[in-house]
C-alpha cells in the first residue's frame, strides 16, 4: 500500500507540474497577443476603446532573429528590370552610401530576376550570367559587404522565374547552400510557373533549405496574396507580399494600399505584409503623389524598398526617401501596422490612416484622394481617445510641432493626391491662474 500510494502521489505532482506549465504557456501566448493602446499608463483614464486590432500581432512570426523592424534598401527590378548587370549593382552599393541613404537604414542592395543564366550547369547548380556578372555573385557580396551593406538574391517557388531563368522548385537544398556560400543576406522568393503547387507546400522548403545553411538570411515571400498568405505566411519567411505587383501609377498604389490594410492585425517583429516595392522616382507619378506614397507605406509598416535609380536622384525624391521622420515611423520599435480609421466624401476620398507607436504616440495621416484641396478630419474618438486628451501634434514634412496641447481633433487643408502626416503625443495639461 505505500508504494501504491507514493506512485499515486508522484503521479499527482507530475500531472500538478503538466497544468502550471501550461498555465505558463498560455499566460505568454496571451501577453503577447494584444499590444498595449498607445495612450496606456499614464492617460489611462482617458483610453475609451482600442480601435487598432492586434489580435494576432506577434503569434506567427518566424523566429530566425531578422526583420525585427520592416527591411529597408534597394531593389533593381522597378526601375532596370532585365538590364542589369553587376557594374549596375555596385554603383547603387556607392550611391546608397555617398547620398547618406544607408546611414539612413537602407542597408540590403537586392539584385532581382535576370541574374542568372538561361539553364543550370552540369551538376544542376544556378549560374551567375557570364555576360552580366561576370565576376561572380561571391565577388560582388564581398564588395557590397565592404561598404557595409548587404546583398539580396532572387529565385522562384517554381521551375523557372517570371522571366523564364531557372527557378528553385525541388532544387531548394542546393541552392540555399549556394546562395550561404556566396554570401548572400536576402532571398526574394516569386511565384511563377508554380507548376499549380499549392503555395504552402512550396514555400517552407526554402525556409528549412535556408535555415539548414547556418546562414541567416532574410526569407522574402512573392506569393502575390494569391493565397492570403497573412494567415500562414508568418510561420514561413520576414515578410509576404499581399498584393500583385506594383507600377508606377496613382490608381496602382492606391489600390495596393487598401488591399494591404486588409491584413493589418496580421504583422509584427518578425514578419511584415509587403505591399511591394517604393515606385518613388520613377517618374510616373507627381511628388505630391509619391509623398503620400512614402508615408503610407511607412505608417503600414511595408519595406522600404527604394525602387528608382540611386546614382541619379532629383532633389524631390531625395528629400522624399531621406526623410527621418517618416522612417522612424516605419522602424518604430513598437511594430504595429497602421491602418485606415475613416472615410468620407465622394468614393470615400477624404481618408484618415493612424497607428499606434512607442512611447504611447499615434502616428497620423490624413491622405487627401481627392481630385481638388479639401480639408480632413481626425477625431479623437476615431482614434480611440477620449476628446479631452491633449496632445502636441508634430507635422513630420514641415518637421516642427505645429500644436501644443490639442484636444478633440486634428484637421488639416491637404493638397490634392497627397497626405499630411502628424505624430500626437500626449501632454499634460497646464492650467493658468486667473
Amino acid at each position: 500500500m505505500p508504494d501504491i500510494d507514493c506512485n499515486r502521489a508522484s503521479a499527482m505532482a507530475t500531472l500538478l507540474r503538466g497544468i502550471l506549465v501550461l498555465y505558463m504557456v498560455l499566460v505568454v501566448v496571451n501577453a503577447r497577443v494584444l499590444a498595449p493602446h498607445p495612450f496606456a499608463g499614464e492617460v489611462q483614464q482617458n483610453f475609451i476603446s482600442n480601435v487598432f486590432d492586434t489580435s494576432k500581432y506577434g503569434i506567427l512570426q518566424l523566429q530566425n532573429g531578422l526583420a525585427r523592424t520592416p527591411q529597408m534598401g534597394w531593389n533593381s527590378w522597378n526601375f532596370f528590370a532585365c538590364n542589369i548587370n553587376e557594374t549596375v549593382i555596385k554603383e547603387t552599393a556607392d550611391a546608397l552610401i555617398s547620398t547618406g541613404l544607408a546611414a539612413l537604414g537602407y542597408d540590403y542592395v537586392n539584385i532581382d530576376d535576370c541574374w542568372s543564366s538561361w539553364s543550370r550547369d552540369l551538376k544542376g547548380q544556378l549560374v551567375p550570367d557570364p555576360n552580366t556578372f561576370p565576376s561572380g555573385i561571391k565577388a560582388l557580396a564581398d564588395y557590397v559587404h565592404s561598404k557595409g551593406l548587404k546583398l539580396g538574391i532572387y529565385s522562384d517557388a517554381g521551375a523557372f522565374t517570371c522571366q523564364v531563368r531557372p527557378g528553385s522548385l525541388f532544387h531548394e537544398n542546393d541552392d540555399a547552400a549556394l546562395f550561404a556560400s556566396w554570401g548572400v543576406d536576402y532571398l526574394k522568393y516569386d511565384n511563377c510557373f508554380n507548376l499549380g503547387i499549392e503555395p504552402q507546400k512550396r514555400y517552407p522548403p526554402m525556409r528549412d533549405a535556408l535555415n539548414a545553411t547556418g546562414r541567416t538570411i532574410f526569407y522574402s515571400l512573392c506569393e502575390w496574396g494569391v493565397d492570403d498568405p497573412a494567415l500562414w505566411a508568418g510561420k514561413v519567411g520576414n515578410s509576404w507580399r499581399t498584393t500583385d505587383d506594383i507600377n508606377d501609377t496613382w490608381a496602382s498604389m492606391t489600390t495596393i494600399a487598401d488591399l494591404n490594410d486588409k491584413w493589418a492585425a496580421y504583422a509584427g517583429p518578425g514578419g511584415w505584409n509587403d505591399p511591394d516595392m517604393l515606385e518613388v522616382g520613377n517618374g510616373g507619378m507627381t511628388y505630391h503623389e509619391y509623398r503620400a506614397h512614402f508615408s503610407i507605406w511607412a505608417l503600414m509598416k511595408a519595406p522600404l524598398l527604394i525602387g528608382c535609380d540611386i546614382r541619379n536622384l532629383t532633389a524631390e525624391t531625395y528629400e522624399i526617401l531621406s526623410n527621418e521622420e517618416v522612417i522612424a515611423v516605419n522602424q518604430d520599435s513598437l511594430g504595429v501596422q497602421g491602418r485606415k480609421i475613416s472615410e468620407s466624401g465622394t468614393n470615400g476620398c477624404r481618408q484618415v490612416w493612424a497607428g499606434p507607436l512607442s512611447g504611447k504616440r499615434l502616428v497620423v495621416a490624413l491622405w487627401n484622394r481627392c481630385s481638388e484641396k479639401v480639408t480632413i478630419t481626425a477625431a479623437w474618438s476615431s482614434l480611440g481617445l477620449e476628446s479631452s486628451t491633449p496632445v502636441s501634434v508634430r507635422d513630420l514634412w514641415k518637421h516642427e510641432v505645429v500644436m501644443e496641447n490639442k484636444v478633440a481633433s486634428l484637421s488639416a487643408l491637404v493638397e490634392a493626391h497627397t497626405c499630411e502626416i502628424f505624430i500626437l503625443t500626449p501632454q499634460t495639461v497646464t492650467h493658468s491662474i486667473i
